[in-house]
């Protein structure tokens, strides 16, 4: 019978789960809200999933590896290796998930060059958009195609998530395009990852992966901004989870 391996990728928002064949072909996908307790979903989520070795990433990996005694990978090197089943050549990853964002270089090879990372703070991240949405009416389903829609940017001067919400607040009170702010805070966000970006890779093609990757505004505001090719996996959100699952199926 053929080995099956797999990978769990454990966020603060969504929990998901890959399981790949020999060959290192996808042949389980599947993804559940993280909630308030994090392993109890893991459990449930690989419960009946036939696999013979798991590794975990993301920032519940630690308590998943003392739960289930197995083996982790650092979110950085997982989603590198996830990238590159994709896109075998590309050298850039821009991950923009729901509490932290992460922009990494590979060498040639496939190995992290270097890498940056957002984790103290909401702005820029999957949280601070669906917080935004919510204060504009919108959901976060439809969010950048509404912002997409507006023919101009409304700026937003805070990317502080408390304060940005309460100028999304006054705005609204004083009549302003609802389209038109939310095309003002995805150029925020964009500046923000572009930077991340551009401080560890200058040149070539980027794999955006994470939950925000589904966003059509922030895909071609990236594009636009950086002047390079974005590549988005058919579900970005399972890149992560994929590296791990592919890691996991090198072990000896």
């Amino acid at each position: 019978m053929r080995k099956r391996f797999a990978g769990i990728d454990i966020g603060s928002r969504t929990i998901e789960l890959v399981v790949v064949d020999e060959s290192g072909k996808i042949v389980i996908g599947l993804q559940t809200d993280t909630g308030f307790d994090p392993m109890a979903a893991a459990k449930e989520l690989i419960h009946g999933v036939e696999y013979d070795r798991i590794m975990a990433t993301g920032y519940g990996r630690n308590l998943f590896e003392i739960s289930f005694d197995t083996l982790t990978v650092t979110e950085i090197k997982a989603h590198a290796i996830g990238a590159r089943a994709f896109f075998s050549d590309v050298q850039a990853v821009l991950d923009i998930g729901g509490q932290d964002s992460k922009a990494i270089s590979l060498f040639e090879s496939g190995k992290v060059k270097k890498f940056e990372m957002n984790d103290r703070c909401a702005a820029g991240t999957g949280k601070f958009l669906e917080i935004m949405a919510k204060s504009l009416g919108f959901d976060i389903e439809t969010f950048g195609r509404e912002a997409l829609l507006a023919e101009k940017d409304l700026a937003i001067s805070s990317m502080c998530t408390v304060f940005a919400e309460s100028e999304v607040t006054s705005l609204i009170a004083k009549g302003k395009n609802r389209r038109e702010i939310a095309r003002g805070l995805h150029t925020s966000v964009i500046q923000r990852a572009a930077g991340m970006i551009n401080r560890v890779s200058s040149a070539g093609d980027i794999v955006f992966t994470g939950g925000v990757a589904k966003n059509p505004c922030m895909r071609r505001f990236l594009a636009e901004t950086l002047g390079r090719n974005v590549l988005v996996p058919e579900d970005p959100q399972l890149v992560g989870a994929l590296g791990a699952a592919l890691l996991a199926m090198e072990i000896p």
